[in-house]
C-alpha cells in the first residue's frame, strides 16, 4: 500500500508592524481629535517636523514605525567588558528605539542610564536593508511591568543614540552605494567593450552578433532611462475622488490585512471609498471580509466608514475581470484603483498614485510592488530582486515615455470612464477562440494605452505575497509568458504611433526574449559541439547582465539580497527561459493552473475523462 505524502505548508516569513491601538491611524482626522502623526521615540534624535511638508511627515512616520521582534540583545554598561553584559529579548523595534523583555537583571537599570546595545537584527524583522548586526549606544527611557497570560514580565524601553537609518548609513549603506555605483560603471564599460567586439565578428555570423548587440543596447537603455525617471511630486491641493476595488477569490488568509491597508490611507475621508468584491470564494473569504468590515464600521465610525467601505458577493464565480467591472460600476468616484486581495498598501500609496492624473491625457498609473514574504525561502528571495528591477528600472524606463505596457494587478489606477468604455471588450476578450481569463492587467493596459498615456509612480508602494513553492511559481511564470505573448501581439498593432524611441524599444523588447532560447542553444550547445569552443564570452555577458541587476538592487535597496539578482539570471537561463518555447505553442490556453477558474475545472474534467478512457481501453480497474 502506497501512502500519500501530505504536502507540507510553507510558513511565510513576514515583517510584522506593531499594531496601533487606533484602527485607522493614518486617516486624516475630520474632527481634529488627535494629531496627524506619531511622534513617539523621536526625543533628541535631531529630527525637526515641518507640518507644511508632506515629505517631512512621511519621514517621521517611517522613523516611528515599530515592528514585532524576537531576538537576543546584549546590554553592556559603559566601560564594562562583554561578560558583564545583561541578556534580554527584543519585543519590538523601530528606527529610533527598542523594547526589551528582561529577567531579574531589570532591577539594575535606571531611567536615563546609557548602555551599549549589541544584537543582530534577523532578516524579515524590519524592512529590507536593516538585516545586520549593530553596536549602538542607547538610553533607558522607561521601565515597567507587563502582564501576559497571568505572568508578570519586566520591560525596558530604550532609545538609540542615533536612528538606525543614520547608523546604517555610516556603517554599511554608504559603502553599499559607493561599491554598487563603482561596480555598475565597470560592468557597463565591459559590456560595451564586448559589444564593440561583436561588430568585429559580424563576418562570422551576422545575425547572431547583431542580436547580441541589440540585446545589450536594449537592456542598457532600460537602466539609462530608469535612472532619468522621476516621480510626479505630490501636489497637496490635488486630491481627486478615488474608489479602491479589491477582487477576492479564496484569499481568507490575507484579505483582512488588504482591506485595512486600503481604508487606512492618508487621504481625505470624503474622497476615498473601498469596495470588496467576492467572486464566490469556496473558502471562508466572504466571512472574513464581513468580519473585517464590521470591525472597521464599529471601531472607526466617525471616519464615515459605513458609507466608504462595502462588500459585494457575485451571484456566481465569474472571474477576476467580472469582479473588477462590477466594482467599477458601483464606484462613485472618477478614478478607480485595482488592488489584488493579497497585496498591502503603504498609507501614502493613494496620495502618490493619483498625482500623474493632473495630466488629462494620463489614462492609467501603476504603483511599485515589493515582495512582502521576501525572506520565506530562496524562491521568494529570487523574486524580490526581480520585482524591484521590473518596477524601478523597467517600468520607470517606460514611464519616462508615458507608455508603461503593463499596469500591474497589485496596485494600479485608471480613469473610470475609460474602464467602462472598454469593459465589454475586456470581459469578452478571446484569443484564437479561447476566453482570455488571465493577463487582465496587461489586457486593460493595452485598451488604455491605445488612446492615452500610462505612467508609473515609484513612491506609490504596495507589497504582495509571491509564490513560495516552486510548482506554483513555475505555473505563474508560464501564465505570465502566455499573456505577455498574446498582449504583445495586440500592442504591436498600435504602439508604433507612440514616441519613436518607445516604439523601437517595444519591438526590440518583443523580439529579444522570443529569440533568446534559440540564441542560448546555439551558443551553449551547437558552438561547443560543432567547433569545440568554450562559450566563455557568452557566459561572461550573461553574468555581467545579472551583475548589473544585482548592483542596481544594492544601489537602491542597500540590501544583502542583492546577490540573488545573479542567482535569478542563472535560474532564468536554466529554467524559466525554456518556458518561452512552450508558451509559443500553447499561448491560447486559458487555464490559470493556480486557481479553480471555470476553464481550469473544464480542463481537469477533460483530463480525468481521458484517464478513465485509457484505463477502460487497457482493461485496468478504475
Amino acid at each position: 500500500m502506497i501512502k500519500s505524502k501530505k504536502k507540507k505548508k510553507v510558513e511565510e516569513v513576514l515583517t510584522v508592524p506593531r499594531e496601533d491601538r487606533r484602527t485607522l491611524s493614518h486617516v486624516p482626522d475630520p474632527e481634529n481629535i488627535r494629531g496627524r502623526v506619531d511622534r513617539r521615540g523621536l526625543r533628541d534624535v535631531g529630527f525637526e517636523l515641518d507640518d507644511n511638508d508632506p515629505d517631512s511627515r512621511e519621514k517621521l512616520r517611517l522613523l516611528s514605525l515599530r515592528y514585532v521582534a524576537d531576538f537576543d540583545v546584549l546590554l553592556l554598561p559603559k566601560g564594562k567588558k562583554k561578560n558583564a553584559g545583561i541578556q534580554a529579548r527584543a519585543v519590538d523595534i523601530s528606527s529610533t528605539g527598542i523594547l526589551l523583555e528582561m529577567g531579574p537583571e531589570a532591577g539594575e537599570l535606571e531611567v536615563g542610564s546609557r548602555y551599549q546595545l549589541r544584537c543582530h537584527i534577523p532578516p524579515g524583522t524590519m524592512p529590507e536593508g536593516f538585516e545586520s548586526s549593530i553596536k549602538l549606544d542607547a538610553d533607558v527611557v522607561r521601565l515597567f511591568t507587563q502582564e501576559e497570560e497571568g505572568q508578570k514580565k519586566q520591560m525596558v524601553a530604550l532609545q538609540f543614540a542615533m536612528p538606525l537609518t543614520d547608523y546604517f548609513q555610516k556603517k554599511r549603506w554608504g559603502y553599499s552605494i559607493y561599491m554598487a555605483s563603482g561596480l555598475m560603471f565597470v560592468a557597463v564599460a565591459v559590456i560595451m567593450l564586448m559589444r564593440v567586439e561583436s561588430i568585429i565578428y559580424f563576418k562570422y555570423n551576422f545575425w547572431l552578433y547583431l542580436y547580441s548587440l541589440i540585446a545589450a543596447i536594449f537592456l542598457l537603455s532600460r537602466y539609462l532611462f530608469g535612472a532619468f525617471y522621476r516621480d510626479v511630486p505630490v501636489n497637496p491641493d490635488y486630491t481627486p475622488g478615488v474608489t479602491i476595488i479589491i477582487p477576492c477569490f479564496n484569499e481568507a488568509e490575507w484579505i483582512h490585512r488588504t482591506i485595512l491597508s486600503c481604508i487606512n490611507q492618508d487621504y481625505p475621508v470624503d474622497k476615498l471609498e473601498v469596495i470588496v468584491v467576492d467572486d464566490r470564494s469556496t473558502d471562508n473569504s466572504a466571512e472574513q471580509i464581513q468580519k473585517t468590515i464590521q470591525m472597521v464600521h464599529n471601531e472607526a465610525e466617525r471616519y464615515a466608514t459605513k458609507e466608504r467601505l462595502k462588500m459585494i458577493v457575485l451571484p456566481e464565480n465569474g472571474g477576476k475581470r467580472v469582479a473588477l467591472v462590477k466594482g467599477v460600476e458601483m464606484a462613485k468616484h472618477d478614478l478607480v484603483v485595482f488592488v489584488d486581495s493579497d497585496s498591502f498598501l503603504e498609507p501614502t500609496a493613494i496620495k502618490h498614485l493619483v498625482q500623474p492624473f493632473q495630466d488629462p491625457r494620463m489614462g492609467g498609473v501603476a504603483g511599485r510592488t515589493d515582495v512582502e514574504n521576501k525572506y520565506t525561502n530562496s524562491i521568494t528571495k529570487l523574486q524580490t530582486v526581480r520585482y524591484y528591477i521590473a518596477f524601478r528600472i523597467m517600468k520607470a524606463a517606460e514611464s519616462y515615455f508615458d507608455s508603461v505596457t503593463c499596469l500591474s494587478g497589485p496596485l494600479s489606477c485608471y480613469r473610470k470612464d475609460l474602464v467602462m468604455k472598454h469593459s465589454e471588450a475586456w470581459l469578452n476578450q478571446k484569443f484564437l477562440g479561447q476566453p482570455a481569463t488571465f493577463g487582465d492587467d496587461r489586457s486593460m493596459t493595452n485598451f488604455i494605452l491605445k488612446t492615452h498615456r500610462t505612467g508609473y509612480q515609484d513612491a506609490a508602494i504596495c507589497s504582495t505575497i509571491v509564490p513560495s513553492k516552486m510548482s506554483v511559481f513555475l505555473k505563474q511564470q508560464m501564465r505570465w509568458k502566455r499573456s505577455w505573448l498574446r498582449e504583445s501581439l495586440r500592442a504591436s498593432g498600435f504602439i508604433w504611433r507612440k514616441e519613436p524611441f518607445m516604439s523601437l524599444f517595444f519591438y526590440v523588447g518583443v523580439i529579444v526574449p522570443i529569440a533568446a532560447p534559440i540564441v542560448v542553444l546555439y551558443n551553449l550547445v551547437y558552438v561547443p559541439l560543432a567547433h569545440h569552443i568554450f562559450p566563455g564570452t557568452f557566459l561572461m555577458g550573461l553574468l555581467l547582465m545579472g551583475l548589473l541587476m544585482s548592483l542596481a538592487h544594492l544601489l537602491f535597496r542597500k540590501s544583502k539580497l542583492w546577490v540573488y539578482g545573479l542567482v535569478f539570471c542563472i535560474f532564468y537561463e536554466a529554467v524559466l527561459l525554456w518556458q518561452m518555447p512552450v508558451a509559443w505553442v500553447t499561448f491560447w490556453k486559458s487555464t490559470w493552473g493556480t486557481r479553480e477558474t471555470p476553464q481550469d475545472i473544464e480542463a481537469r474534467e477533460k483530463k480525468e475523462a481521458r484517464k478513465q478512457k485509457n484505463k477502460k481501453r487497457i482493461g485496468l480497474p478504475f
